[in-house]
């Protein structure tokens, strides 16, 4: 008897599973071969799981292939599918088309934008820490850092975990403090540098904006990065703004990039809710005593002059320092540096801004 391929299948159609069907009809017989009277073929299982559990199977396939007549010997390899990994997202690319006008982010009641005109006036401390005590004076908050370049707010909020995207198009933004966060830092390795130029980062301000699966908020805070740029204008120029705050030092210096800041927002139609004074004082640890390093009620006094809202004085402190290092905002903890965080929070939502 000439031993065929089918003859090989229809033996083997005979071996019943135990979850019911057969080998030939649950379509695991692969690259059957016959060579004189050696047959060789592969089992292949649908999942490395149920492949371990096989073992006894691929013994009885043999045993039957090796029975029929011309067949000297049969050996049969027991395989497997590869599991598939989950669907990959890649946060970074050109920005898509959109409706006309200006559009909100689903579910979110309010976007609080974060900005300065200069870098180093500690913004995003101050984001991280409204974000914080927001959300414990009861609020449902959202804090996206928009810095694409040089984000901090995973170190800050004491996160790390890469979101989940069980679709590859939906992203899990992650939750500390009571806080939804999202950062482009999250996606990315901690010392991979962003080299993008800007449709790049209009493109991610959106996917984090628009695929992030933000949930209920009643506000979520924009952490922008510093300047008047890219990310600056695709925000504000394709999204519901609530409003925008700017932080400062007192120093001319930094109020001279503030000025620029607040410049921007006028010419973007987006409206300033009030400017904050940031590193105002310094108490020492040791003596008490009061420092104005960087000088002192020029915030208040710039505020006063356009006839904006200030919003309050914020102390260096290297408590807040070692807070955001630690990754757990100043404002979780208690203490006069989380009271003044508090305060802050408590005067936006006495204004409804948040």
């Amino acid at each position: 008897m000439t031993v065929t391929r089918q003859t090989i299948l229809d033996t083997l159609a005979r071996l019943q599973l135990p979850g019911g069907g057969t080998l030939v009809s649950e379509d695991m017989v692969r690259a059957v071969t016959v060579e004189g009277g050696a047959v060789r073929f592969v089992i292949e299982a649908p999942s490395p799981d149920v492949a371990r559990r096989m073992g006894a199977i691929r013994e009885a396939a043999e045993r039957l292939v090796a029975e029929l007549p011309g067949v000297t010997s049969a050996s049969a390899l027991l395989t497997a599918h590869e599991e598939k990994a989950p669907p990959s997202l890649k946060v970074g690319r050109h920005p898509t088309p959109q409706a006309p006008g200006r559009q909100g982010v689903p579910g979110v009641d309010r976007i609080l934008a974060v900005g300065s005109g200069k870098g180093g006036v500690g913004k995003s401390t101050v984001a991280s820490n409204l974000a914080v005590a927001l959300a414990k004076a009861g609020r449902r908050v959202g804090l996206l850092d928009a810095d694409i370049y040089g984000p901090s707010q995973p170190r800050m909020m004491g996160v790390s975990e890469r979101p989940a995207s069980p679709d590859g198009k939906t992203i899990l933004p992650l939750t500390a403090h009571g806080v939804t966060v999202m950062s482009i830092g999250l996606m990315l390795e901690a010392d991979k540098a962003v080299v993008w130029r800007g449709p790049m980062l209009m493109g991610a301000l959106q996917q984090m904006l628009g695929q992030v699966a933000w949930g209920d908020l009643d506000v979520l805070i924009v952490d922008l990065p510093p300047g008047t740029g890219d990310v600056q204008l695709t925000l504000c120029q394709r999204h519901e703004v609530t409003g925008a705050i700017v932080v400062s030092t007192p120093q001319d210096v930094a109020l001279l990039d503030a000025r620029k800041a607040l410049d921007m927002f006028a010419t973007l139609g987006t409206p300033v809710l009030g400017l904050i004074e940031n590193m105002s004082v310094f108490v020492c640890p040791h003596c008490g005593g009061q420092s104005h390093i960087f000088g002192s009620g020029g915030v208040r006094a710039e505020a006063a002059r356009l006839g904006l809202p200030f919003l309050g004085e914020l102390p260096l402190s290297l408590d807040v320092r070692l807070a955001g290092d630690s990754g757990v905002p100043a404002a979780a903890k208690g203490g006069a540096e989380a009271a003044a965080y508090l305060d802050l929070a408590q005067r936006l939502i006495d204004r409804g801004a948040a």
